[in-house]
């Protein structure tokens, strides 16, 4: 366990975008069930794709960032947005939206 969180605090500290998705996702862990917790799941994430890269031969393809908070706040937003407009009963014709 000491030794997973001395690797992390080593991994924190670099900047490339490979290593940027794991430290998100660890922050993102520890922030909603602490930091051990977070350590062991970024531990088993990390094995799974050096698993599938190792057995599986699948090349490892580094997400473009964690964007699941935004995407997740923008679909609640759109989400709301379309209850009001089906409340207030909005029509497209009357917002002059073109769609071209």
């Amino acid at each position: 366990n000491k030794k997973m969180s001395h690797g992390y605090r080593l991994l924190s500290k670099y900047d490339d975008c490979s290593w940027k998705s794991l430290r998100d996702f660890f922050h993102r862990i520890n922030f909603r069930k602490g930091r051990v917790s977070a350590i062991t799941a970024t531990a088993r994430k990390l094995a799974v794709i050096i698993w599938n890269m190792i057995v599986k031969a699948i090349p490892y393809q580094n997400p473009e960032g964690y964007l699941y908070l935004d995407q997740k706040r923008k679909l609640g937003l759109v989400k709301r947005i379309q209850k009001k407009i089906n409340k207030f009963d909005i029509k497209p014709e009357d917002l002059d939206l073109s769609t071209s």
